[in-house]
């Protein structure tokens, strides 16, 4: 009797989680090619999320410099899911970005924020997906990307979680990715349009504490400020590939 009732109890919390679920996801315009549930499940496996840089934090373009800037409103996307990870797992989670190319905005802002690493000039990427792994002891599985392009298919394959920014320019690169089944989600908003922002605020939203993770914020509670001197402990590390090895080299 005890066994029936506790049965009964859990499929109405599975019944309830999968109507919230579905409330939220019903907010985003994106493609859900994962069902809201699997990726909530997929979401508490996550112990990094790793940033492609061009085409993800920007459209793309670049200057005479070769770099390409950032959005605050990504920025606040960005510390808002590293917040939320906090706030379900008590610790910051590894935050990365991951380019094939030397981009001096990616610098500033990966120092600005407390970044664990950047990887740069790495336009094999692979490579530098395994050496996050080993230097963070993670599985592949535990690794959420962000990322818009071609060269992002290599690392889409095997990471946990996947999250592809929209651009309307590549629709057959777009169906590629729906048939290979290379992406979980795949935004509305796409390049420029703070597509980051919308990717971040769905993983928050699928996590149960949205309310929770935005209030502590705008109150800046105790448990933001504990959460933010943990954050900004550590420096960011930069990589590049030298005679094909994965170095440690501080850009110029």
């Amino acid at each position: 009797m005890v066994c029936s009732i506790y049965r009964i109890l859990k499929i109405i919390d599975q019944l309830l989680m999968s109507f919230d679920l579905n409330q939220i996801a019903k907010h985003f315009k994106g493609a859900f090619l994962t069902e809201p549930a699997l990726i909530q499940q997929k979401l508490f496996a996550i112990k990094a999320f790793v940033f492609d840089w061009d085409g993800v934090f920007n459209e793309g373009y670049k200057d005479d410099n070769g770099s390409s800037p950032f959005s605050e409103v990504d920025s606040m996307g960005t510390n808002m899911l590293r917040y939320n990870y906090y706030l379900r797992n008590n610790k910051p989670p590894v935050a990365a970005i991951l380019s094939g190319e030397k981009n001096k905005a990616a610098f500033t802002f990966a120092r600005r924020e407390h970044f664990d690493a950047v990887y740069y000039k790495m336009s094999n990427k692979k490579p530098a997906l395994d050496h996050i792994c080993d230097k963070f002891s993670l599985q592949p599985s535990e690794i959420a990307w962000v990322f818009d392009d071609i060269l992002d298919l290599s690392i889409a394959k095997r990471c946990g979680l996947r999250l592809m920014i929209s651009r309307e320019a590549n629709p057959l690169l777009i169906d590629m990715v729906k048939r290979e089944g290379y992406a979980d989600y795949i935004t509305f908003c796409t390049s420029g349009q703070h597509a980051l922002r919308e990717a971040t605020e769905l993983l928050i939203g699928i996590s149960g504490e949205f309310d929770r993770t935005i209030h502590d914020r705008v109150e800046h509670t105790d448990n933001y400020k504990e959460y933010l001197a943990l954050r900004n402990k550590p420096e960011v590390i930069f990589y590049t590939n030298i005679d094909s090895v994965v170095t440690a080299q501080t850009p110029i």
